[in-house]
């Protein structure tokens, strides 16, 4: 292990896949602003040519407010020259063989060059189609690993995946790997092969049934849930997931491997200053709708953990973790990167945090007044869920249909309209069903472990590498730092 994250990074090539993602952009503004000296930075992103990749790496990593700091401690001429310098975006596709690279002399000087191998795409959407979730989550992780082999001087591949691999079941869930055909639903036997070989046949179905694109896409989901659901997972984004570390930890030979799983990655915390986010992820959603006065019940157990863990904590550790892993041949080493052991939050404190966050705050209507709050009803199980809903909107939609029939010319296509966000809203409550009522706990010995290591050995510069989450106050946290952080970086943009 070398002294520090910053001296470990120093003058190394990494691979970096899933720019321009959220993590993939804070992981490379970290970089750049603490160790400019790092050799070179391949960023594999979808893109149709060099032209398309370098425009997507300024319009949507180096141009955007998350580099702010960088620029201004540099100036705009000096950052252009330390990004032109340092990083190399690369148009490809971890969903294709050889990453979608088609230069060879490309490919020989990145198997020439690269140290750290870093996966970070993936496909994060519950419901995605299943060619889709194993293209990207299953088959691509396997094609990174394989381009990892080929790299001469290959110290590490990091592998970010999810906490939730773990599924729905209760309890404490240990930092361990998956084994190869392993099923959650306990008899059934898992074959990724026969899996990929279903997908095919039923994609070939389609096409020779001349079904529309919409009709194939949504034949494609549904088959996912209902592959993923029969092994005893929730949805397909973390069955896909889960098979993806299956394959790697099973054909990884002597390759060091890491595989880092997040529990849910909200806004930073400090680094490189607090409050920044992109998209609306998963609480996030509920938080904005809450906000904006249009959530008046929601499914949640108030004494459920919601782990939560900022982005930059989440960079911190792969930092840390492969600092501390580079070069050990064989390991196979999983690190949870969350706060419900060390430090929990219930939904019941998230609600009350946001009560009076907007309550002291309201968002403002488009008419420039204020949107009043109420603390709402929440609901602990589908079952009170889908009666409150029958009676407060289905029960009255039906009334709406028989006006509608009666006196056609009375609402217009009012009931029609009600009626699919009705179905909209029941379908994203039943895609979050499982988070939303989540009774386990991620254990996170070889994180603690780490941490008390570092701590102990390492002296790093202004604990600029910390991932520690018992030093979260979440309360000013949610209040202060990441509800001020989506309405900046999300709503008003």
């Amino acid at each position: 292990m070398e002294s520090n994250c910053v001296q470990f990074l120093g003058d190394k090539t990494i691979l970096i896949t899933g720019a321009p993602g959220f993590l993939a952009k804070v992981l490379v503004e970290k970089i750049l602003r603490l160790q400019p000296n790092v050799k070179k930075m391949y960023l594999l992103l979808r893109a149709s040519d060099d032209k398309a990749a370098m425009q997507r790496l300024r319009s949507e990593v180096v141009e955007i407010d998350l580099f702010r700091m960088l620029r201004k401690d540099l100036g705009e001429e000096n950052l252009n020259e330390l990004v032109h310098e340092k990083i190399v975006p690369v148009p490809g596709d971890i969903s294709v063989h050889n990453l979608g690279l088609k230069d060879p002399d490309l490919l020989q000087r990145m198997w020439s060059e690269i140290d750290i191998i870093i996966n970070i795409a993936a496909t994060t959407n519950f419901d995605e189609r299943y060619d889709i979730g194993l293209g990207i989550n299953t088959f691509g992780a396997l094609n990174v690993l394989n381009f990892a082999k080929k790299c001469v001087k290959r110290q590490l591949l990091l592998h970010v995946s999810t906490a939730y691999v773990c599924g729905e079941n209760k309890g404490l869930f240990l930092e361990k790997p998956f084994k190869m055909g392993e099923s959650l639903s306990g008899d059934k036997k898992l074959d990724i092969n026969v899996e990929f070989e279903l997908m095919k046949q039923k994609l070939k179905e389609l096409e020779h049934q001349d079904c529309t694109e919409e009709e194939i896409s949504q034949s494609m989901k549904d088959l996912g849930m209902t592959r993923a659901k029969l092994h005893g997972w929730p949805n397909t984004y973390v069955f896909t997931k889960a098979m993806g570390e299956m394959l790697i930890g099973s054909s990884r030979e002597n390759l060091p491997l890491v595989i880092i799983r997040p529990t849910m990655i909200t806004s930073t915390l400090a680094e490189p200053f607090p409050g920044w986010i992109e998209g609306l992820r998963t609480i996030d959603s509920v938080i904005v709708a809450y906000g904006k006065g249009r959530l008046k019940c929601f499914l949640a157990d108030s004494t459920s953990i919601f782990d939560l863990i900022p982005a930059d904590m989440v960079v911190n550790a792969m930092i840390a973790t492969a600092t501390a892993h580079s070069g050990e041949t064989g390991i196979q080493t999983i690190y949870h990167v969350g706060s419900s052991f060390q430090n929990p939050v219930t939904f019941g404190q998230l609600h009350d945090t946001a009560a009076r966050h907007f309550t002291k705050k309201p968002l403002v209507a488009r008419n420039g007044s204020p949107i009043i709050v109420s603390k709402g009803t929440i609901l602990p199980t589908m079952a009170q869920f889908r009666l409150y809903m029958t009676l407060r909107y289905k029960l009255p939609l039906q009334i709406l249909r028989l006006i509608n029939i009666i006196y056609p010319w009375s609402e217009g296509d009012k009931y029609n309209d009600l009626s699919r966000k009705l179905r909209l809203a029941m379908r994203l409550v039943e895609l979050y069903e499982p988070y939303l009522l989540f009774k386990g706990i991620f254990d996170d010995l070889n994180t603690e472990r780490l941490r008390i290591r570092r701590k102990e050995n390492i002296k790093e510069m202004d604990g600029s590498f910390d991932f520690d989450p018992k030093s979260i106050n979440w309360d000013d946290y949610i209040a202060n730092i990441h509800i001020p952080g989506l309405i900046t970086y999300v709503l008003k943009q």
